[in-house]
């Protein structure tokens, strides 16, 4: 599938000294590319770098909100907005460069065979750059606690960067996904799969700029211990949609 308009989803705060270079890498890649940046009011001025962008690419539409609400918020708006677009093939990506804009083009090819296509770090050994070992371990096992309990067959079941056909996202109810960070790809996953999508994995090398300093928290990593038990308990009920 060579998706006619596809559209990448960027959540950005605080992201200005990336922004400009990144849309223009992206974009560059090819003319039927679309940026669509969720900004969280970001004080240091990227929504209105954003907003400049957009004038000046005629290929860049940006959705303001009030604040920080939430990483997976901003993926279920930034989802929703790109199918109002007319996507049919949508991207989700991180503004700060740890995922490589090279790797779309592979991920719209693996359309042909998938539903949905996974960046992964995982699926030929590690290829992790610039974490400390305990981030590390704790990513790599949060993904083989997932597969235990949920039977999910994928081998990074947290990466956050990812391409959906349309017709994949419209078949899941992205209002029900109500979960964050770690927890949000998790949910993806599992119900994109449920409903019976088939998932592709492309290797990829993820460099984190932020060497040394993690963004987990307790929060964050509980949410996710418990998100895996909640789907795997609602789907044994049916409560959680079933296939398509």
């Amino acid at each position: 599938m060579k998706p006619l308009k596809p559209v990448v989803v960027i959540p950005t705060y605080n992201e200005r000294d990336n922004l400009e270079r990144l849309a223009t890498q992206i974009l560059s890649l090819d003319p039927s590319l679309h940026l669509l940046i969720v900004d969280d009011n970001s004080p240091d001025g990227t929504g209105q770098m954003a907003d400049r962008l957009a004038e000046e690419t005629g290929r860049l539409s940006v959705l303001h909100r009030a604040g920080k609400l939430g990483l997976g918020s901003a993926y279920r708006e930034g989802f929703a907005k790109a199918l109002e677009m007319g996507a049919d093939a949508v991207v989700q990506m991180d503004a700060d460069f740890s995922h490589d804009p090279s790797i779309l083009p592979l991920f719209f090819e693996k359309l042909d065979q998938a539903d949905f296509v996974i960046g992964s770090r995982y699926v030929n050994g590690i290829s992790v750059v610039n974490w400390p070992l305990r981030r590390l371990m704790l990513s790599y096992f949060a993904s083989v606690y997932t597969r235990v309990i949920t039977g999910l067959q994928i081998s990074d079941c947290t990466s956050g960067f990812k391409c959906f056909r349309a017709e994949t996202l419209r078949g899941i109810d992205l209002a029900k996904v109500r979960s964050d960070g770690y927890s949000f790809q998790i949910e993806m996953n599992f119900r994109c799969v449920e409903r019976g999508f088939k998932v592709a994995e492309v290797p990829i090398i993820f460099i984190d700029r932020h060497a040394g300093t993690s963004k987990m928290s307790k929060k964050i990593v509980r949410e996710a211990v418990l998100m895996v038990w909640k789907l795997k308990i609602g789907s044994l009920l049916g409560l959680s949609g079933g296939r398509k």
